[in-house]
């Protein structure tokens, strides 16, 4: 029984560890419990369940070497599991503490995004080191005094356990291993729980809160490396492929003609030209309908763009793909929805073959970029872009003396100089162009030239609103040069955000977080103010419509001008869609039951109160949701996207 009492002792450890990080999740975000009407205790209880799958993987090492080690090795099983359980229970502070800043940032707990950009080391390490320091010193501060006590006073001694026989030890290696074996499956039924295990309610912070955070790392790490279209199905019900291809064609209006490509059709123009014109897709970072005054947001803090919606085509309600820059880019750039799993700009099957505006614009002679302030390898958009047609990438490499370098690039102004020039250059040798444009210093840590705009009262410099503020500078003094030169006139322009600054809470999907601006303005362009629901996707088939040709693809959205649109939207949140139609929304996440909501529109940019009011069943809504989750799935796996 001592081998036991020694693991019993670990596994409290971990458990008040965990403990009082939820107890300060629930006293810091109480208000989503009072609003929610759960038992506040289910959530303690819960969490246990998460808690005690994390303890007991960490303790089946321990338990192996204590019951199966021989006694001749029993100083070094004593030195190694010492230290063993101080770098564990150093892990479990470090993230614990790491949970408050990221939820506070993703209204989420840790997850695949905690770890997914450590490869990108300079721009994450410069971006924590910038924003976090108080947190910074606070974590190392406690691992450093946990680190010393731990040392100073633990003077346990497992040698003691090796006096046992080694026959008696053995013995007690399979009682102990299926005790941890059911502590880490925690479930009888043929699947082992995992973390929609933790949610109980429809209150998505809740639910969060009752999450353990290593496991939320561990488990989505885990699903993100299974794509496959079995494990899809298993996760999110199943269906036959033809009727969920058939539901996402009925419910977006859309009938092929083309059996290799579901979606793909011929739309001719209701611009038709003899003379195509440009096109230009400004993707800006991080762009919340809040921002903007003439979307319902806050005053004075995007006055080009305010200005600049009276002069083309203003989407007053639309909703991005997901929260993710890559969901954003593959919406503007290939008019696609949200796949389950990794975005398809990171994805291996969709490097090459896979449809974008550069796709489309080939066979008329148009020369595409992809242009960005910093380095194109980040999040694969090099490779995805180039693979995928684009004839031209410059990134912060091809920028020469620029003004001001910010941990992720070049500044935005930068970007629109530049691009003016290249603009410039294509027109005067008659080329027709197509370019996407990325900005990146509305990022934190939020750092650009100050000195280009009247920074807002009460506010940090190197804070949201600023940084947005500045975007907009960019964004303006793109379109004063670009009505100074002949190619103006010639261009379609779209201004259109990747998703929305951060998306928080109480909902299980926070629909008015998911709202975005977007304009489209140029030569011959009338003004106009779109104010029924579109997507990312509708935005790029409205700005194909626009240039004037007749062209065949596969975008999963219409053209405003078409009366095929669609008053429907598709967003993705951490593995959670959310299928809305007018104002009734279907929700799906991995193995829970789907659910339907009517979303009550937010009174202003103000209200933060919850907008999904819970609803009877709409069978068939709910099953179009899931149509499209494994519809979005297959158009990827089968590389039918084209």
């Amino acid at each position: 029984m001592g081998i036991f009492k020694q693991l019993l002792k670990y596994y409290l450890y971990m458990i008040l560890i965990f403990f009082i990080g939820r107890l300060s999740l629930f006293i810091l975000y109480f208000d989503n419990f009072k609003e929610s009407g759960v038992d506040y205790w289910l959530t303690f209880i819960h969490g246990l369940r998460m808690d005690t799958i994390t303890a007991s993987v960490f303790l089946l090492i321990p338990m192996m070497l204590l019951t199966l080690t021989p006694q001749r090795l029993k100083y070094f099983v004593n030195k190694f599991l010492k230290y063993y359980f101080l770098v564990v229970l150093s892990i479990i502070i470090y993230i614990e503490n790491a949970t408050f800043p990221f939820i506070a940032q993703y209204d989420v707990r840790p997850n695949y995004l905690f770890v997914e950009y450590l490869v990108y080391p300079k721009e994450v390490f410069a971006m924590i080191f910038a924003d976090y320091k108080p947190e910074l010193f606070i974590t190392f501060s406690m691992i450093g005094i946990f680190i010393y006590l731990y040392l100073k006073y633990a003077k346990d001694s497992v040698t003691a356990l090796f006096d046992t026989s080694y026959k008696k030890r053995l013995i007690l290696f399979l009682p102990l291993f299926l005790l941890l074996f059911m502590g880490a499956r925690s479930s009888f039924g043929h699947r082992p729980a995992n973390t929609s295990d933790a949610m109980y309610t429809t209150n998505r912070m809740v639910n969060e809160i009752t999450k353990n955070s290593i496991f939320s790392i561990v488990y989505a790490v885990y699903i993100n490396n299974r794509h496959g279209s079995g494990e899809i199905q298993k996760r999110y019900g199943k269906m036959d492929i033809k009727e969920a291809l058939s539901r996402v064609q009925n419910r977006l209006d859309i009938q092929s003609i083309d059996a290799a490509s579901p979606f793909s059709r011929s739309e001719e123009s209701h611009f038709k030209t003899t003379k195509p014109k440009n096109l230009v897709i400004f993707v800006q970072e991080s762009l919340g309908y809040q921002f903007v005054e003439a979307t319902g947001g806050e005053k004075g803090i995007t006055p080009n763009l305010n200005r600049l919606s009276k002069e083309g085509i203003l989407f007053k309600d639309l909703y991005s793909n997901g929260t993710r820059s890559i969901r954003g880019l593959a919406g503007t750039s290939a008019g696609n929805l949200a796949v389950p799993g990794e975005g398809v700009l990171k994805r291996t099957k969709s490097q090459s073959d896979f449809f974008t505006i550069a796709t489309a614009l080939k066979p008329f002679d148009y020369h595409t970029t992809f242009m960005y302030g910093g380095e194109s390898r980040f999040d694969n958009m090099r490779s995805w872009y180039v693979g995928n047609g684009f004839d031209e990438i410059i990134d912060q490499p091809c920028f020469e003396n620029p003004s001001f370098v910010a941990p992720w690039g070049v500044c935005d102004g930068d970007l629109a100089e530049r691009a003016n020039e290249e603009f410039k250059k294509m027109h005067a040798k008659n080329q027709k162009f197509a370019t996407v444009m990325f900005s990146q210093s509305n990022h934190s840590p939020f750092e650009y030239p100050c000195e280009k705009i009247e920074l807002i009262d009460g506010v940090p410099a190197n804070s949201v609103k600023n940084a947005v503020k500045y975007a907009d500078y960019a964004i303006g003094r793109l379109f004063e040069l670009a009505k100074k030169e002949e190619y103006y006139k010639d261009t379609v322009f779209v201004v259109v955000a990747d998703h929305n600054v951060r998306v928080y809470g109480g909902d299980m999907v926070p629909v008015d977080m998911f709202h975005i601006p977007a304009l489209i303005l140029g030569g011959g362009i009338k003004p106009m103010t779109y104010d029924k629901i579109a997507t990312q996707p509708d935005v790029l088939a409205t700005a194909l419509d626009l240039i004037g040709l007749d062209l065949k693809y596969p975008i999963m959205g219409h053209s405003i001008f078409s009366d095929k649109k669609q008053n429907i939207s598709l967003m993705e949140f951490h593995g959670t869609y959310a299928l809305r139609v007018d104002d009734k929304v279907s929700i799906i996440a991995p193995n829970k039951e789907a659910v339907t909501f009517s979303y009550k529109k937010p009174a202003s940019y103000l209200d933060k109160n919850a907008h999904l009011i819970l609803a009877e069943h709409d069978t068939e809504l709910e099953k179009d949701a899931l149509a499209f989750v494994l519809t979005l799935d297959n158009l990827y796996d089968k590389k039918l996207y084209r």
